[in-house]
C-alpha cells in the first residue's frame, strides 16, 4: 500500500512539472533578455553623427528588453512600431538615417499585438541589430531596430 501512494505522489509531482515547466522556460528566457536603456544606445556624438556604444555592439544579434514608449503607429495594422524613451504624441518618422535621433528605435513584431496609447509605458523585447537598414516594404530608414519582438504595459 505504501509503494502505491509513493507512486501516486512520486506521479502527481512528475504531472505537475510537467505542466509547469514549460512556463518556467518562457519566465527564464524572458529574464535572460540583457537590460537595455535609452542612455546606453550611443557612446558619442562625433563629426560623422551618432557612434553605437560598445554594449550595444556586444548585444547585436541577442535578445534585450528595453522601456519606454510606443509612438503612434503609421497605420493600424502595421508589423512595427517606433520604440521611444518619451512619450511622443506625432510619430518621429525621418527622411534619412543622417537625421536619426538618438531616442527611438523600431520594434519590428514577431506576432500581431494590438497597440497601446502612446503615453503608456511598455517593455519590448527582442532581437537587438544595428547600423543603416532600409525596410524594402515601407522605405523606413533605421539605425537601431529589434527583431521577433514582442511588448507588454508595464
Amino acid at each position: 500500500m505504501t509503494e502505491k501512494k509513493t507512486f501516486a505522489i512520486g506521479r502527481r509531482a512528475l504531472l505537475t512539472a510537467a505542466a509547469v515547466l514549460p512556463f518556467m522556460g518562457i519566465a527564464a528566457r524572458a529574464s535572460a533578455a540583457e537590460r537595455l536603456g535609452f542612455g546606453e544606445l550611443y557612446k558619442s556624438f562625433g563629426p560623422l553623427g551618432l557612434e553605437f556604444s560598445d554594449k550595444v555592439k556586444q548585444l547585436s544579434g541577442q535578445e534585450v528588453a528595453i522601456s519606454g514608449f510606443m509612438a503612434p503607429p503609421l497605420k493600424a495594422e502595421a508589423a512595427f512600431f517606433v520604440l521611444t524613451e518619451i512619450p511622443m504624441s506625432l510619430c518621429p518618422f525621418c527622411s534619412s538615417d543622417a537625421d536619426w535621433p538618438d531616442n527611438i528605435m523600431v520594434v519590428y513584431l514577431s506576432a500581431k499585438q494590438t497597440f497601446v496609447q502612446f503615453n503608456a509605458p511598455i517593455v519590448a523585447r527582442g532581437v537587438l541589430e544595428f547600423g543603416s537598414w532600409t525596410d524594402p516594404e515601407t522605405g523606413f530608414i533605421s539605425q537601431l531596430r529589434l527583431r521577433n519582438a514582442a511588448f507588454r504595459t508595464v
